[in-house]
């Protein structure tokens, strides 16, 4: 028997199919059948079935569990990297404030992505419209199956725009397209990751200077923490107010802000109190120093998961909400309420994706960058949530995707900064001092590791004029060198994702348009 079970598990792991792979596929074939029995009855009493409406569905559900699989992956990754959530924490939480997110705060991006591409004006009729809307959409997501399979994390933003720009191309010609509303979008996909990075990197250097490099890194992070959960949870509740709740009631943004700053104020006495009292019995040093900051990590990738809802779901039920409303009204307008029907699919597409085969990239995402810590990711997190919630308040579908992987990597690049100054003031140790025993040396690193910033720079400022004796050893100098070199970022990350992220537009496009072919030869008579 025990043989049998070891036959089956090597079998499962050559082929890479098993009892597990099959129940996933399960839960998502009848995920898909509920969504087209639901459009079978969606439209009004008396009504016929659209079938169209069935299959748009179905390729809309479609496309968010890819969403889910692949998009959410950059929200979590990171505190599952750090270790501040479990696999099956991380998945519960981003799935709850994912579909949140998207039912409240969704509405303004998928108008975007809607009418934004591409001028629905120059469509012949709303048969051709439908057929590219579903050929984008198929494309989108057939191409993001593709690369969740092999483990590259690329935009789903691009990939429904690629689609539904390749796809608007051969119904209607290169005079279909928005160049200017493209050019925006594509300058987003550039600007996002680097804002993203320098973000990250600049909440980072904040943490270090104000924490880390202090000589009591307990009692700075007890004065510092409230403060970072207050501006977190600013930004929060202010985007909150302004995008969620203004069908209810309607604040202008210096009221929210100032209701923002309330909360802020409130969540800092908590904070400091909570800090204070989980802190009494912690040693000073950076391992319990990223005890504290789990609690907010969490926080801060809910947060990312509910603005990459508000801001992805358009991606998923954009083209669907055009089809829909195309049908309903029998021709092609410019504006329309998007359904709820419509965004529910988006929201609960997105969750199963994420549970079902989510787990892959997340893994990718938070450890085969660079390696991170609590404190490390609550950065990257802060910094995608931030540019993030900015961008759909603007209503511009920017890449969640760049702007976490380009979190990741400001905070790689900003180590290995850091490391080489250290490096570097390790040499200047070593080519202006000397010293007469290997204790002194030790002595004297000790207790420059343990200084604050001004303590380092008053230490450093005695060796360059010779006020301290010090000299290392040759293994000293061999490790100086070698951490001087120390890349702390995977190049090969890098260079594979940049590709993935270059290629995804061209592709999706090209995959549309040979689909609203394939499928207007079908439909056409």
């Amino acid at each position: 028997m025990v043989m049998d079970k070891g036959i089956e598990q090597c079998m499962n792991n050559k082929t890479g199919f098993g009892k597990r792979d099959f129940f996933r596929l399960g839960v998502a074939f009848f995920f898909l059948v509920g969504i087209m029995l639901f459009a079978a009855v969606i439209l009004p009493k008396g009504s016929a079935i659209s079938f169209e409406l069935m299959i748009a569905a179905v390729i809309g559900g479609y496309m968010a569990m890819n969403i889910g699989a692949n998009d959410v992956a950059n929200n979590v990754g990171p505190a599952v990297g750090s270790r501040a959530l479990t696999m099956t924490g991380a998945i519960i939480i981003a799935a709850i404030f994912e579909a949140g997110g998207a039912l409240i705060a969704g509405g303004g991006v998928v108008s975007t992505i809607k009418k934004g591409i591409i001028d629905p004006s120059l469509i012949p009729s709303a048969d051709v419209f439908i057929w590219l809307m579903m050929a984008a959409l198929l494309a989108g997501a057939i191409w993001l199956n593709m690369a969740t399979a092999i483990g590259a994390p690329v935009s789903t933003t691009h990939a429904i725009v690629g689609g539904v720009l390749g796809a608007g191309i051969a119904a209607g010609g290169f005079g279909i397209a928005n160049w200017n509303q493209m050019g925006m979008i594509a300058a987003s996909w550039v600007i996002s990751p680097v804002i993203g990075g320098l973000i990250a990197a600049g909440f980072l250097f904040w943490i270090k200077h104000s924490i880390t490099y202090q000589k009591d890194m307990i009692a700075a992070t007890r004065r510092m923490l409230p403060v970072m959960v207050g501006l977190m949870v600013m930004a929060f509740s202010t985007y909150l107010i302004m995008k969620g709740l203004k069908q209810v009631i309607k604040v202008d943004i210096l009221t929210a802000t100032l209701i923002g700053l309330v909360l802020a104020v409130i969540t800092f006495f908590a904070v400091k109190y909570l800090t204070l009292k989980h802190s009494i019995r912690l040693s000073n040093d950076k391992k319990n120093v990223n005890k504290l900051f789990t609690i907010p990590l969490i926080f801060a990738a809910a947060l990312l998961s509910f603005a990459h809802g508000a801001n992805d779901v358009a991606n998923a039920v954009g083209p669907l909400a055009a089809i829909a409303d195309a049908i309903t009204h029998m021709g092609v307008t410019s504006k329309a309420p998007i359904p709820f029907w419509v965004m529910a699919i988006g929201a609960l597409g997105i969750s199963i994706g994420l549970a079902l085969f989510g787990p892959k990239l997340i893994r990718t995402v938070g450890s085969e960058i660079t390696e991170l810590d609590q404190m490390r990711a609550f950065c990257i997190a802060m910094a995608a949530a931030i540019t993030v919630i900015i961008a759909s308040q603007l209503g511009l579908p920017v890449s969640s995707t760049h702007i976490a992987v380009g979190g990741v990597f400001g905070v790689g690049f900003l180590r290995e900064y850091l490391k080489a100054n250290y490096a570097k003031a390790l040499e200047d140790i070593e080519y202006h001092c000397s010293c007469k025993a290997p204790s002194d040396t030790k002595a004297f690193m000790r207790e420059f590791e343990s200084a604050s910033v001004e303590g380092k720079r008053e230490m450093l400022t005695q060796v360059r004029t010779n006020t301290a004796e010090l000299d290392l050893t040759k293994s000293e100098r061999k490790n100086i060198k070698k951490r001087n070199r120390q890349e702390l970022v995977k190049r090969s990350a890098l260079l594979k994702i940049a590709a993935a992220w270059v290629i995804t537009v061209p592709a999706a496009g090209l995959m549309a348009g040979f689909l609203f072919y394939a499928i207007r030869g079908m439909m056409l008579p």
